[in-house]
């Protein structure tokens, strides 16, 4: 790896270890959703989720409000990397961006080897990986993961985020609201005037991006993709007059200030709200749908195989260069954690199946099945790798 700008390994740092403490505050949440929806609080559960606050149902403030802030989070994470971090120039993409390309496609040629008609709608399910999760469960290895390797998986799972946004965009959007959709495109313009005219003040784009929202939310594209747009039009610049800090950009700023709330908060909340699955009382073929086998060996078989093998690929064909100090050992389990899919992989469930209760329930227990699967088993991969520092580029 090159060197980095003089903020850069503290940001890095910084944002790897509030996303690993994120990951294990979001397995709590999700087992205590698994706990509730299969107890005897189970319809006291459903009945919360459903009741209406406003406009909206608690399950949809949550999906669709409380989300966009967590996709805010995710836009200005990708502009910042893309400009000014770890995947700010081609030599760093490359592996990470190969990799998280095998990842997409892979796990979603194996969902529709088992899913045809109208299933097949849940296509890029498995596609994504859950950062905090992944970086949760390499937290619980200590220094058994070399950072490189830490680096790689956080860039690849941004790159995936990317390209998930992208999925939702062109695929999972309901017929459109022209009206509200040039109203979007003018809100667009007033933040981009924003941002050419050196405003520095978050609040302009906070309200605007309020704004921007709810057009959104009633044009039939994905509320929460006005978050990312959101992001992407936030000014990375400093000050003038101050010292040239990153941290003082209103990017950083707002980044700074969202991290744990939406760590923290935002993520388990969703968790909590969407990982209850009632599995005592699905029939027993739902655990064997093809919905539910295509989702989990998806995340499984298809992260492994994709993350893995075109990582080898670029590598043996002298595109990219290994991660420094990690092995093929240590890289098949990081393949493995990309097999956790969580958070993106159920809101991805949610657009797919909209009016189907059962098909989303089995997703969502491919989704648990795949993403606890592959959890252990690169946990306990990369567990086997004794040294804390190991040799590079060592055999399987």
């Amino acid at each position: 790896m090159g060197h980095s700008r003089h903020v850069q390994p503290s940001a890095i740092r910084r944002f790897l270890e509030s996303q690993s403490s994120a990951g294990l505050v979001l397995m709590g949440a999700a087992v205590l959703a698994l706990m509730v929806a299969n107890s005897p609080l189970g319809p006291n559960y459903e009945t919360i989720l459903h009741a209406y606050v406003g406009p909206l149902s608690v399950g949809h403030w949550i999906n669709d409000a409380l989300m966009a802030v967590f996709f805010l989070f995710v836009g200005m994470e990708i502009k910042r990397e893309m400009l000014d971090g770890q995947l700010s120039t081609w030599s760093r993409r490359i592996l990470p961006g190969i990799a998280a390309a095998g990842g997409m496609m892979v796990p979603a040629l194996v969902y529709l080897v088992f899913n045809r008609g109208p299933t097949a709608a849940g296509w890029a399910i498995p596609a994504a990986t859950d950062i905090a999760f992944a970086l949760g469960v390499i937290a619980l290895l200590g220094n058994r993961v070399p950072a490189s390797l830490r680096v790689f998986l956080a860039a690849l799972a941004i790159i995936d985020d990317l390209g998930a946004v992208m999925i939702i965009a062109v695929f999972y959007t309901a017929k459109l609201s022209i009206p509200d959709l040039a109203g979007a495109a003018v809100a667009l313009m007033v933040l981009i005037g924003l941002n050419r005219f050196g405003v520095l003040r978050l609040t302009p784009y906070l309200l605007v991006g309020a704004i921007l929202w709810v057009l959104v939310f009633r044009s039939g594209i994905h509320a929460t993709l006005a978050g990312v747009v959101l992001a992407f039009t936030i000014p990375m610049q400093c000050t003038p007059g101050r010292p040239d800090n990153d941290s003082d950009s209103p990017l950083h700023r707002l980044e700074h200030a969202l991290n744990l709330p939406v760590g923290f908060l935002v993520v388990p909340i969703f968790g909590l709200a969407n990982a209850g699955v009632p599995v005592l009382t699905l029939p027993a073929e739902a655990l064997v749908a093809p919905v539910t086998l295509g989702v989990a060996l998806g995340l499984l078989i298809g992260k492994i195989t994709g993350v893995f093998g075109f990582s080898m690929l670029a590598v043996r064909l002298g595109l990219a260069d290994m991660p420094a100090h990690a092995g093929k050992r240590q890289l098949l389990g990081v393949a493995l954690l990309c097999g956790i899919g969580f958070t993106m992989s159920i809101f991805i469930t949610l657009l797919a199946f909209p009016g189907s209760q059962l098909l989303q329930a089995e997703a969502k227990l491919g989704v648990l099945a795949g993403s606890f699967l592959s959890g252990l088993l690169g946990y306990l991969l990369l567990r086997s790798v004794t040294s804390g520092r190991p040799k590079a580029n060592t055999g399987l």
